[in-house]
């Protein structure tokens, strides 16, 4: 058998390899962070005439995504207060 001397803990491979898992995702975390500032989202829609007729052409779509959400039927226009 042979004496070895004990290496210090950052001559390992395995250390670095489980420190490097953790350091990726933190980097890539500001990065992603830096593109998200710098690249706002643009605003899509507004209330023009057009955004109207949409919005009406819409309406069944969005009165079935409201009822598979809460589970209530949409009610008819006239009933509504």
């Amino acid at each position: 058998m042979q004496d070895r001397q004990a290496q210090p803990w950052w001559k390992h491979g395995h250390v670095w390899l489980l420190i490097a898992g953790p350091a990726i995702v933190v980097v890539a975390g500001f990065v992603t962070l830096f593109l998200a500032l710098r690249t706002p989202d643009p605003v899509i829609g507004g209330h023009g005439p057009a955004q109207q007729a949409g919005q009406a052409a819409l309406a069944p779509a969005l009165q079935a995504r409201n009822h598979a959400a809460t589970g209530v039927p949409a009610q008819p226009a006239a009933a509504r207060p």
